[in-house]
């Protein structure tokens, strides 16, 4: 009597039935549920999307192998059903396949080709912020004064200067501060151009570039390399070395909802349109003077108050309310006027009109060293005979 097991069909994939013994006389193990439907849901999965292959048979890859989805044709080896062609052996992101995955190399040949496309085309960010900062750090000539006035066309910056009384209130706060444009992260990130309204700030540069030269504009009809006057109204604008439009120096009331992000004060900002908003006056350092000065010419590199028309507040920089910008410290710039016991404007409302040197092509005239009362330079010295 035969006490082994009927014969059983282990041959799934090619269809043939396994003998009861083997080549010894033993009989063959019987195979694990797991493992037999395992095989079925392969067999199962390969007749209904023709993307699996035999476990053990070799791979034929082809087809380009793009991200778009290229399709592998199979070998002789893909089995398939009676009286049915081979079907197609397709690879794509979602696809199981046994053994290598073609998945993660196309991903990465498609970054590679992204990335060579946007680095011939500069649109590679680290491209975008090189190019930003040479514009915006490019160094510009300054207008020289020949009759030591300010002019209506003339390019200058607008610096508020050292002085005794803000670096005691202040320590960290640098000597000298220029008016320029500000630009945050986002905008540095995704701009080309200053886009209205833009705001400003005053940085710790002293070199005149593309982001803190202002051109003395005309308001009132004056010719261009007339001197302007105190009390007469002008203009200030800038390119910000970024676009060839002009965006002028604007300020307006303080509100609910339009006010300097630190002080909480009136603040200044960058116009598209000319208006009543970006007309500005020059008025005489001393109020006890300004009256019998009103109507003469502005000397240029000389200490002068900045006063909005609009609002009779002027152009200010408390020194106190900073902020950390892609460009490093930059303080913040407002429009309001500070009186001492005196009644008199403080430092923080100090402005000089910094003009270009005429000895020195491409510097200014705040770099230029001060005479000696005798006549001979501060590093020379002279020996008697």
């Amino acid at each position: 009597m035969d006490h082994h097991p009927k014969p059983f069909s282990t041959g799934l994939l090619s269809g043939t039935s396994s003998p009861s013994r083997t080549a010894n006389g033993d009989c063959p193990p019987r195979p694990r549920p797991g493992v037999a439907m395992a095989t079925e849901d392969a067999e199962r999965c390969r007749r209904r999307h023709g993307c699996l292959q035999p476990p053990g048979a070799p791979r034929e890859l082809g087809g380009g192998g793009s991200a778009g989805g290229g399709s592998v044709e199979p070998g002789p080896h893909v089995l398939s059903g009676p009286g049915e062609p081979p079907p197609p052996l397709r690879f794509s992101p979602r696809s199981f396949t046994f053994g290598f995955n073609l998945a993660p190399l196309l991903c990465q040949q498609d970054l590679l080709r992204d990335f060579l496309r946007k680095r011939e085309r500069g649109e590679l960010l680290i491209q975008k912020i090189n190019k930003l900062e040479d514009k915006l750090f490019k160094k510009i000539q300054l207008s020289v004064s020949k009759d030591g006035f300010v002019h209506f066309g003339d390019t200058v910056m607008l610096m508020n200067p050292e002085s005794q009384s803000s670096v005691e209130n202040h320590p960290g706060v640098c000597s000298s501060l220029t008016l320029a444009v500000y630009l945050d992260i986002t905008s540095i990130y995704s701009v080309e151009s200053l886009q209205a309204p833009c705001e400003v700030s005053a940085v710790e540069s002293v070199d005149p570039v593309g982001r803190n030269t202002f051109c003395i504009l005309s308001v009132d009809g004056s010719a261009v390399g007339e001197p302007i006057r105190f009390g007469q109204n002008f203009g200030l604008g800038t390119t910000g070395g970024l676009s060839e439009q002009m965006f002028y120096l604007a300020s307006d009331h303080k509100s609910f909802t339009r006010f300097a992000k630190k002080s909480c004060l009136q603040q200044v900002y960058l116009s598209d349109e000319l208006s009543f908003l970006t007309c500005w006056q020059a008025n005489f350092l001393d109020p006890q003077l300004r009256l019998e000065c009103e109507g003469l010419p502005v000397p240029a590199d000389s200490k002068i108050v900045i006063t909005h028309c609009y609002t009779n507040r002027s152009l200010a920089i408390p020194r106190n309310f900073w902020t950390s910008s892609y460009f490093g410290k930059e303080y913040e710039v407002i429009c309001h006027t500070y009186l001492d016991s005196h009644k008199a404007e403080e430092d923080k409302n100090y402005w000089v009109i910094v003009t270009g040197n005429a000895s020195d092509e491409g510097g200014t005239m705040i770099d230029r060293s001060n005479p000696h009362p005798s006549g001979i330079g501060k590093n020379e010295f002279s020996e008697e005979t």
